[in-house]
């Protein structure tokens, strides 16, 4: 959200209304002067500088060097703004947020990042603001300087018209975007967060499959082709390699169930988070108290992130807190799905740790959030909060 406000020494630069009477050399108006006279040299920078970053980056594009250079120049855009912004703080007392800076895509391409620096719009609305302020520029320092020798009764007057022309273009031009641009932007960031947790977690599940159930699958294969080989000059040993191969598939069976599990566990889709995590619970080597207060069960893909968070925070119970004993609450709080993790372990956890800073992002993907209240010497308590419906 834009936020703009009046300097506190500076009444009257407000929204609301007419400004209230003031003398006609204050010291607001003396900044308005200077702030009109220096706009020239730094408009002329501005549309000079715009110019040769449009001309060159169109003008190359059709090379590998064009759009790395409009990108780069798109970013120093951004700095002139910032500058900007800061002169009209100082002399206009404008005061306006800093844009967003741009959503970083972790794992995204030399491409990608290229693209996501080529749309930024807050560079090319600087580069708009510099292109169109020359002329101003022009028309205020000549008007200011031709004041200062011929209308000194009214150039206050004069002075303060122009200012508010200035005021309103850093306004429309310099400001952050409505919500609604800030919001796009994060949901370009969450998509890219998604994708790279979605590709993780296929490669997650070929490894687990060629390291665990394929490999064991190959060996089986092997036995039973050297049982079958010894089958009619050995049978006994033939059927002793037949009974390792009967405990070979036992365990296969188990990898691939426990893959599964991992993928989407069938009591979760049969049962719900009760049940789902009630097992989960049961596996873990610290004992876990499990409270589930569901009116109706939520989305299955929020249903999905729900276990799995539990999932992970448990593990992190398990490998890391030195915890007795845990619990897990669920509930719903209007529209949003509530889990809580607590355990009476030695606390400290690391926000920004991989696993927790890693589930916050995932998190954050799907508009939820994670808050953790660990102190050294425990208890921990963390809360995942996740829309009720995705």
């Amino acid at each position: 959200m834009t936020a703009t406000s009046s300097s506190p020494d500076a009444p009257g630069y407000g929204l609301d209304g007419p400004p209230p009477a003031r003398p006609a050399y204050d010291r607001h108006t003396w900044r308005e002067i200077a702030h009109l006279l220096s706009d020239l040299p730094v408009a002329l920078a501005g549309f000079v500088y715009t110019v040769t970053v449009v001309a060159v980056g169109a003008g190359l594009s059709v090379t590998v060097v064009g759009l790395p250079l409009l990108a780069g120049g798109l970013a120093g855009a951004r700095l002139l703004g910032r500058g900007e912004r800061a002169r009209a703080r100082a002399l206009l007392g404008v005061r306006v947020d800093e844009p967003s800076r741009l959503p970083r895509r972790p794992g995204a391409g030399l491409l990608g990042r290229l693209w996501n620096a080529l749309k930024d719009p807050v560079g090319w609305r600087t580069m708009l603001y510099a292109f169109i302020r020359l002329p101003w520029a022009v028309l205020s320092f000549t008007v200011t300087l031709v004041g200062l020798l011929v209308l000194w009764p009214l150039l206050p007057f004069v002075v303060r018209a122009l200012a508010n022309v200035d005021r309103a273009m850093v306004r429309g031009l310099l400001s952050p975007s409505d919500e609604l641009e800030r919001r796009i932007m994060e949901l370009e960031s969450d998509r890219g967060v998604i994708v790279d947790t979605a590709a993780a977690d296929l490669r997650r599940i070929e490894r687990d499959l060629h390291d665990g159930a394929q490999a064991r699958l190959v060996a089986l294969a092997m036995g039973l082709g050297l049982a079958k080989e010894k089958l009619p000059e050995d049978p006994d040993a033939a059927a002793a390699m037949v009974d390792e191969a009967h405990g070979e598939v036992k365990l296969a069976l188990q990898e691939l169930r426990d893959l599964a599990r991992g993928i989407h566990p069938a009591v979760l889709t049969d049962r719900g988070l009760d049940a789902a995590l009630s097992s989960l619970a049961s596996r873990c080597t610290v004992p876990v108290r499990v409270e589930v207060d569901l009116p109706t069960r939520p989305t299955q893909a929020i249903e999905g992130i729900a276990y799995f968070t539990a999932s992970e925070l448990l593990q992190n119970v398990s490998k890391h807190s030195a915890a007795r004993t845990a619990s897990i609450d669920v509930r719903r709080r209007d529209n949003r799905l509530l889990i809580q993790v607590t355990d009476d372990g030695h606390g400290g956890a690391d926000p920004a740790g991989g696993g927790l800073g890693g589930l916050t992002e995932r998190l954050g993907a799907v508009d939820g959030q994670l808050v953790i209240d660990s102190p050294t010497g425990g208890p921990t308590t963390i809360t995942a909060e996740l829309p009720w419906r995705a």
